[in-house]
C-alpha cells in the first residue's frame, strides 16, 4: 500500500457543457499538479457530465473522474463510495453544494477527513441545501473560505461552526503572471488583441454574468472616451448577458469604444495589453483575475464589492470606487490616465502584494492542512484538529 497520501478533490461540475477554461476549472489547473506526487494522491471527481471541451484539465496530467449523476440523484453517494475506496480516499476536500452533500454523507460512512471549501457569498442558501447542511454539520473537519464575507456566509448559512471555519486565500501562479514582459511581447499581445498604436486601453477579464457589474464598465465608457479620445474599453471573456451589454453599448453610442474579445485562453497576454484594468463587480468571493492584475503589476480601479476589498488597498494598490455607479469608474479612469506616474505606483505596489498570493503557497499550506486531517482526524473523531496550531493557514504565513 503506497505511503502517499490520498485526496481526492469533488466538485459538484466543470462549468456548462463544453465550458473552457474558467473559474474552478482554471483553479484546479493551478493548484492539482503542484502537490508533491511523492506525498500526496490527489485526484478529482466532477459529479456531472464529462468535460466535453477542447480546454480539459486531464491535458495538465490530472485524474478526473465524471459520474453522469444528475443533481439530487442518490445513487451519486454509491458511485462516490466505489471511488473512494478504490483510492483509498483519506481526505475529502469538496466543492459546490452537492459535493459537500454526498460528500460529507460518504465521509459519515467511510470515517473520511473532510475539507469544506466554499468559493463565495452568495447571501443564502436553498431551503433543501440549508437542512444538509445543518445535518451534515458535525462530519466538517475544517471549512476553507475565500474571504471574511465568504466564512461569515460559511458560518451563517452553512452552518459550519465559527471555530471551524478559516479563511485562506487563493492566489495566482507568480511564475506566470508576475515575470517581466518585454515591449515585444506587449506589442504583440496589443496586436493580437486588434489594439492599435496609442490607445490608452482600458479592460477587463471577467465572466458576462449580473455580479460582475460590466454594464457599469458600459456606463462609464462614454464619459472616459470624452475627457480621453484615444481610450477604448476591452472586455474578455463570456456569458449568458453578452448580447445585453452589446446592446447596451448600442443604444449608448459607444459600440465602437467597446470591443467584446470572447473568450481568451491566454489571460496574462491580454492583461499584459491593457494600460489599466477595471472590476466593477458587484459581489465577489475573491476572484482569480485579480490575484493575476496584481501579479502583472498593472493599475487597478476596482469597485469596493466585498472579496475585492480584503485584498486590495485603496490608493495603494489600487483605486477604490463605490459600485453600481459608471461615474465614478469613468472619474478613477480618467485621473489615472492623466497621472503615469501615479499608475505606475499603483502597479508597483499591485506587483509587491501580490507576493502574498502566490498559488504555490496554497498549495504548501494544503499540504500541510491535508497531512495533518489524516493523521488526526479518525482517531480523534474529528475533534483533533481544532487543537492543532493552524496559523499557517492565516494571511501570508509561510507554511
Amino acid at each position: 500500500m503506497s505511503d502517499r497520501i490520498s485526496v481526492l478533490h469533488v466538485c459538484d461540475h466543470l462549468g456548462w457543457t463544453g465550458s473552457r477554461m474558467h473559474g474552478v476549472k482554471r483553479l484546479f489547473a493551478w493548484t492539482l499538479p503542484r502537490f508533491d506526487p511523492t506525498r500526496f494522491d490527489v485526484s478529482l471527481v466532477s459529479l456531472r457530465k464529462k468535460d466535453t471541451s477542447e480546454d480539459t484539465l486531464e491535458q495538465f496530467g490530472i485524474d478526473v473522474t465524471y459520474l453522469h449523476k444528475g443533481k439530487f440523484d442518490p445513487a451519486t453517494l454509491t458511485a462516490l463510495l466505489k471511488i473512494m475506496d478504490r483510492k483509498g480516499t483519506q481526505v475529502l476536500h469538496l466543492h459546490g453544494y452537492g459535493a459537500t452533500t454526498f460528500g460529507r454523507l460518504a465521509a459519515a460512512m467511510r470515517g473520511t477527513a473532510v475539507l469544506l471549501h466554499e468559493h463565495a457569498n452568495h447571501t443564502t442558501t436553498p431551503w433543501f441545501q440549508q437542512v444538509a447542511d445543518t445535518v451534515l454539520a458535525p462530519w466538517t473537519d475544517l471549512a476553507i473560505a475565500v474571504s471574511q464575507s465568504t466564512a461569515e456566509f460559511t458560518t451563517r448559512a452553512r452552518k459550519v461552526p465559527a471555530a471551524r471555519t478559516k479563511v485562506v486565500y487563493l492566489g495566482a501562479p507568480l511564475d506566470e503572471f508576475g515575470r517581466p514582459r518585454s515591449a515585444q511581447e506587449i506589442a504583440a499581445a496589443r496586436a493580437a488583441l486588434g489594439i492599435a498604436p496609442g490607445t490608452f486601453a482600458v479592460g477587463t477579464v471577467t465572466r458576462l454574468m449580473p455580479a460582475k457589474g460590466n454594464r457599469y464598465l458600459i456606463d462609464a465608457v462614454r464619459p472616459i472616451v470624452e475627457h480621453i479620445p484615444e481610450a477604448h474599453v476591452y472586455i474578455a471573456g463570456e456569458g449568458e448577458l453578452q448580447a445585453e451589454l452589446e446592446a447596451q453599448a448600442q443604444a449608448l453610442g459607444v459600440a465602437d469604444r467597446v470591443h467584446f474579445l470572447g473568450f481568451q485562453r491566454d489571460v496574462a497576454s491580454v492583461l499584459s495589453a491593457y494600460d489599466l484594468v477595471v472590476f466593477p463587480s458587484l459581489w465577489e468571493g475573491t476572484p482569480l483575475t485579480s490575484f493575476e492584475a496584481l501579479a502583472m503589476g498593472k493599475p487597478i480601479v476596482s469597485t469596493d464589492a466585498d472579496g475585492l476589498c480584503e485584498i486590495l488597498r485603496d490608493g495603494v494598490d489600487a483605486v477604490i470606487v463605490p459600485k453600481e455607479s459608471g461615474r465614478a469608474i469613468a472619474d478613477a479612469v480618467v485621473a489615472l490616465e492623466a497621472d503615469p506616474a501615479r499608475r505606475a505606483s499603483l502597479g508597483a505596489e499591485a506587483q509587491r502584494t501580490s507576493r502574498r498570493y502566490d498559488i504555490a503557497t496554497w498549495v504548501r499550506k494544503m499540504e500541510r492542512l491535508y497531512e495533518l486531517m489524516a493523521r488526526v482526524s479518525r482517531p480523534t473523531k474529528r475533534q483533533g484538529l481544532l487543537r492543532e496550531d493552524l496559523s499557517f493557514l492565516d494571511g501570508d504565513v509561510q507554511p
